[in-house]
């Protein structure tokens, strides 16, 4: 058989070999890579801890105002209730009134404030649950995708490695030691076809008669120019 045709097809089987290898070690590193979902839990945790701040922040005001509006009816009944006799004191009581009145004010604002914020934290970490929802179902589509192209790609290579080697093993020593030395300083391409008399591999002219030497097969002609093994289809 022509050696430069089986060192061709066994090119074309490392070249196949090459391009599987270099998509499984692709695939090995999108397997259980979670940045995009680590950050969207992330986001929704955060959004739900201020959710729970503001809420706790809410009922404290709430309890607060309880507390003052409390305060509030204790002065008014001894103001207007005719408990209190004594011009001073019923000044004093006055005066207390128009601050805590004053305050529950400040405090109502404040609620109210709180109670607009938390509506609207409602809201985003409901958006930021849906988020993190659909990027942990895509991510898990994902990697059971990723999973399945890596037991394919593993397949695929085990195939081609073996195929590989009863390739080689029909190779005489010589032939496929230069073939590995060639492939090696080549990065991968050490047999070149010849077509319009020209190398594919370096596109260089050949002289006829190398072209006439790679026809016959019979023996491993390289080209003058690259260096690269020579076939004729």
């Amino acid at each position: 058989m022509n050696k430069a045709k089986q060192l061709y097809e066994l090119q074309e089987v490392d070249l196949e070999i090459q391009r599987k290898t270099e998509a499984l070690a692709q695939v090995r590193s999108q397997l259980g890579k979670d940045d995009d979902l680590v950050a969207a839990r992330s986001a929704f945790d955060t959004a739900k801890k201020h959710l729970a701040d503001l809420e706790h922040q809410q009922k404290t005001e709430d309890w607060e105002l309880n507390e003052l509006g409390a305060k509030i009816a204790v002065i008014e009944k001894k103001l207007y209730g005719g408990s209190v006799k004594n011009p001073r004191e019923l000044t004093g009581f006055q005066q207390d009134l128009e601050i805590l009145k004053t305050q529950r004010g400040e405090r109502e604002d404040k609620l109210l404030a709180l109670m607009m914020d938390v509506d609207s934290l409602h809201q985003d970490v409901g958006l930021k649950k849906s988020d993190f929802e659909k990027i942990e179902r895509d991510w898990n589509e994902n990697q059971q995708k990723l999973s399945q192209q890596q037991t394919d790609l593993e397949t695929e290579l085990a195939n081609l490695e073996q195929k590989r080697n009863l390739l080689a093993g029909q190779i005489d020593s010589d032939s496929l030691s230069l073939y590995e030395e060639v492939r090696r300083v080549k990065q991968g391409q050490a047999v070149a076809k010849v077509m319009q008399g020209r190398c594919q591999g370096c596109r260089i002219s050949l002289p006829v008669s190398d072209q006439q030497r790679a026809r016959m097969g019979q023996e491993l002609v390289q080209c003058s120019n690259c260096g690269r093994i020579l076939y004729l289809s």
